[in-house]
């Protein structure tokens, strides 16, 4: 049995002096020194010594593995080094190349608008205030003067979650909730921007998600005039100082009178274009005083207080003011249109 181990040792170094690889390497050890490797296999044979050479026989093979064991080692080592220098050589960096580029991500283009809108109405005393996209019916169509069998309702298709929740269709709701805090107080100036849902086809003016800001004033002795007049104020600011507005006749169920506000067309002067189909004027958004009833649902008494709102669509006035000829732009994610607007 001891020439057998050191046979095994023999075999097993002369082996490895040849073996670089980390594979083959490893195939040596299973075969050396494995449950089923040849170095256990001789040492199962001990049960048959006698007393006197069991151990004797046990040192050596101790000896015989710390061998091959250390060998092994030695070529991982080595093989694990010469590995490694391989990979240093193959991935070295040419410090000569050009860098590349650092690119910065833009505003969207909805976010500089309704900030811009925002700035604008906070110039004017207004603030701003939020309200939830999932809304109680009550809230989004009750307190607006919508019962539930109003024809009017027909007007928003809706995303109704259960038959008392929906997503909200505009984010007039918020204007309700805030003069409900407010438990009757005055004066009340809010603009509201948020996204809203309806249940439309997309296409190149229409989407099923848009974003709107709408606007509340509340007070003593509030008038027509004072919508006409901040209006104006933010359309100058938004479009130049030689943009007009004109008021013109509509319905809207929580006000009265209502009232749609034209924009003169900032690409033609007024004059007449393909973008205000030859008009000189182009929609912008719909206003009117805020029906006493509305008023009265919230808590305030319509005999003494009266107030206006407004409501605008973010897309729209984004597509004015960048001349952008289909809404499908803000939602499709293409960096070619993205990156045409400024970061700051």
């Amino acid at each position: 049995m001891r020439e057998r181990l050191e046979a095994v040792k023999q075999e097993a170094l002369q082996e490895l002096e040849h073996i670089t690889g980390s594979t083959e390497i490893q195939e040596l050890r299973v075969k050396y020194l494995g449950k089923k490797g040849r170095l256990t296999e001789i040492l199962r044979g001990m049960g048959k010594l006698s007393a006197e050479e069991r151990p004797l026989i046990g040192q050596l093979g101790n000896e015989v593995r710390a061998a091959i064991e250390s060998k092994l080692d030695e070529k991982k080592q080595a093989a694990d080094e010469a590995e490694i220098a391989a990979k240093l050589a193959g991935e070295s960096i040419d410090v000569t190349l050009p860098g590349r580029e650092v690119r910065f991500g833009n505003r969207h283009p909805l976010t500089l608008v309704t900030e811009q809108i925002e700035d604008i109405f906070l110039g004017m005393g207004f603030t701003v205030a939020e309200g939830p996209e999932v809304e109680a019916d009550y809230y989004n169509f009750e307190t607006l003067n919508l019962p539930k069998d109003h024809p009017a309702r027909d007007m928003q298709d809706s995303f109704y979650i259960t038959e008392d929740i929906l997503l909200r269709t505009h984010t007039s709701p918020v204007q309700v909730r805030t003069m409900e805090k407010m438990k009757g107080n005055v004066p009340v100036k809010i603009i509201c921007p948020g996204r809203v849902y309806r249940r439309d086809n997309d296409d190149a003016t229409h989407s099923h998600v848009f974003t709107q800001v709408e606007g509340l004033m509340v007070g003593e002795n509030v008038r027509m005039s004072d919508l006409k007049g901040v209006l104006l104020n933010f359309a100058r600011q938004m479009f130049g100082e030689e943009t007009k507005i004109r008021l013109r006749p509509s319905f809207f169920p929580f006000t009265e009178p209502s009232a749609e506000v034209d924009l003169s067309c900032s690409m033609c002067g007024g004059h007449g274009c393909r973008v205000c189909k030859h008009t000189g004027w182009i929609e912008i958004l719909g206003s009117g005083m805020v029906h006493p009833r509305v008023l009265e649902m919230a808590g305030y008494d319509s005999e003494k207080y009266t107030g206006f709102a407004f409501g605008m669509g973010v897309e729209r006035i984004a597509m004015l003011k960048y001349d952008i000829d289909d809404i499908r732009h803000f939602y499709t994610n293409d960096m070619r249109f993205l990156k045409q607007f400024n970061r700051v």
